[in-house]
Parts: C-alpha cells; structure tokens; sequence
C-alpha cells in the first residue's frame, strides 16, 4: 500500500510539532523517519496511526482519505518502544489477541498465530510468559502481534531502544528480514543514524517538524542538501570549516589557513562552511592544503588523526601504514567525493 501526506501538520496549543509535511512512501519499503529527539517522528507515526488527529492537511492510503477515519479501521499494525506486552497472557495469546478482538474461531486465530511465530522465529516461547523472554524476544512478539492483523502498514515507533547493542544489531537485521518477507509497507521511527542507514530502503531526515530530505541511505550520505543533513549523517562527524572565499580559495573566518576547493558553486567573498568527510582526505604532494598531525588513534586497518589546520582541526581517516608522526606538517588532497560547500547564513548546499 502507498501512502501519501499532503500538507499535514500537527499543533498542540502553540507548538507546530510537524509542519507542512507532503510526502509519498512507496509501496512494499521500509522507510525511516529519522531525526533528533523532538523532531515530530513519532507525532507524525500517531498521526498516521490514527492516535492522533490531523490539525491540517490529509493522510492517503493508496486513493483512499484516512484522515478522519479511526485507528481500528486503517488497517495498521503498531509496535510500541515498550513492547506493551499482556503479562498475565502466554506469548500464543498475546499474538493472537488481536484476532480475538475481531472474534475470528479459536482454531483458526492458533494456526495464524503459530505462522507469525515461526516468521519471527519464536515458535518455541509460544507457552512462556513475557517475563520469560529476553527484550529480543518480546519484541519479536510484538512484532508477531501487529502482524496477523495482517497490516496494511506495519508502524515501528523506536523499537530497539530498550535493546543492548548485540540484540540491536540482530533486530534490526530480522526486522528488514520479516519486511521483506512480507511485502508490508513499514515506517520505522529511529533517532539512531546506523539502524536508519543499515536497513531502510528510504530515510525521511525530520528537523523541528520541517521535512529536511529524503532519500536512499546512501545518496543521503553522499549528497547532502543543507548543513543539517550532512552534520546528522556519519561517524565521525563531518568536519565544519567556517569561512569565506577569497582569492580563488576558501579561507577560514580567522585568516589562519586556507584550502585549494571547487568553486564552482561560490563566489568572491561569500561566507561559508565547508563540509569535509573524515574519509575524504588523502596525503598528496599535490597539496590543497597543509596541517600538522596532532594525535593519531590507532583503530585496526586504518587510524583516526586530528590535524591542525591554522587555529581549526579536522578528523579525517588514514591508512594504517601512515608513517608521519605528531608534530609534522603535511600535505593533504581533498577528494571529489565527501567534500561540500554550504551557505552559512541558510545552510543550503552551494
């Protein structure tokens, strides 16, 4: 199923927590909504749920206006941060308690429910307690649980927060597993930058309720539109560089150093920053800039080095047999992929 957003926004009193959101989320993906906290991820999944109204604008799955129509009758599976779990109930009837809900036969609910476990793998839990399960395992009910509604939109709101990081890693993966599987078109709320990269088929990058960009993980990456998105985007950060452009190169703001770039996009004088990838610096006689390595951190087949570049520093990534040593100057080349120039005042890619 397609669904399809046409100007909604969302007010509670005076605060707009999504503004103006117009979007299509493609049938049978898994999209992030991805963004820091208080972004408006998780008001626009209500939304969408049907939790919560629309202040203005309209919801559309495939040519069909849900925008007023209750939560029962949207056809969507929810599951919750906290797994909202029955304790008192077996992991066999908290799947198939929804089902029950909606009176289908004893027997057929069972063989539905027994199908969802062995999708999520959890066929052997069916006679445990939720205290009995792992968090990995609860919310592999949770999962089950949303799913034999058999959803028409299957809606993730932070589900592997409460998670270690091991049982992160192997949820998330069993997560795109099951999409795929199933076909269901997901929207996953995260505010974690790796879970988004590593299993969405789209990211949907949100900013105080304002639609920032969208698109596949990696042209996210690789081509940021504002300041916002390149910073939100990659580990280590990305280097920031203020300054201007001066005599054909970029300059920084204190007149400490400056870099042979591209400019195509600015001109004479313009204030700006200048974006720099950690993976996008090479040692090169053929310098577009010299600093001086401060520290070097040894991280397997590659190191992270800090450099000084006049009073400003960079961390960028160096090859393990990199035999320069702290205090040295060196010569470094700026690669053609990874390196951005954006307007100061407005953020917007040059």
């Amino acid at each position: 199923m397609k669904i399809k957003l046409e100007g909604v926004t969302k007010r509670f009193d005076d605060v707009v927590a999504v503004n103006d959101f117009s979007l299509e989320f493609e049938e049978g993906t898994l999209t992030a909504l991805l963004g820091p906290s208080g972004c408006g991820k998780s008001t626009m999944l209500n939304m969408l749920s049907g939790i919560l109204p629309v202040t203005e604008g309209k919801i559309y799955f495939d040519n069909d206006d849900v925008t007023d129509m209750p939560p029962q009758k949207r056809g969507v599976g929810l599951v919750f941060q906290n797994y909202a779990l029955y304790p008192h109930m077996s992991v066999l009837d908290n799947i198939c308690f929804p089902l029950e809900i909606q009176k289908v036969p004893k027997a057929e609910r069972i063989e539905k429910a027994k199908e969802m476990a062995r999708l999520v793998k959890i066929e052997q839990y069916l006679d445990r307690k939720p205290k009995e399960l792992s968090g990995g395992q609860q919310q592999r009910v949770a999962i089950a649980r949303a799913l034999i509604k058999n959803p028409r939109l299957l809606l993730l709101d932070e589900p592997l927060s409460n998670l270690d990081a091991r049982l992160r890693l192997e949820m998330r993966e069993e997560i795109r597993r099951i999409q795929q599987e199933t076909k269901v078109t997901t929207i996953f709320v995260t505010h974690d930058q790796e879970e988004a990269m590593s299993i969405s088929d789209k990211i949907v990058l949100m900013k105080d309720g304002y639609l920032m960009q969208v698109d596949r993980p990696q042209a996210l990456y690789d081509e940021p539109q504002k300041l916002f998105v390149a910073n939100f985007l990659g580990n280590p950060p990305i280097n920031n560089l203020e300054g201007k452009i001066k005599d054909g190169k970029f300059v920084l703001a204190d007149d400490s150093a400056s870099v042979k770039v591209d400019l195509k996009s600015a001109v004479e004088g313009e204030e700006v920053v200048l974006g720099i990838r950690a993976e996008s610096v090479g040692v090169d006689d053929d310098a577009d800039f010299e600093a001086i390595i401060k520290e070097r951190f040894t991280m397997g087949k590659e190191e992270l080095a800090i450099l000084k570049l006049g009073n400003s520093e960079l961390r960028i990534y160096l090859s393990s047999d990199f035999t320069h040593k702290p205090g040295e100057k060196v010569g470094f080349k700026l690669k053609n992929k990874g390196v951005f120039l954006f307007d100061k005042k407005s953020g917007e890619r040059k």
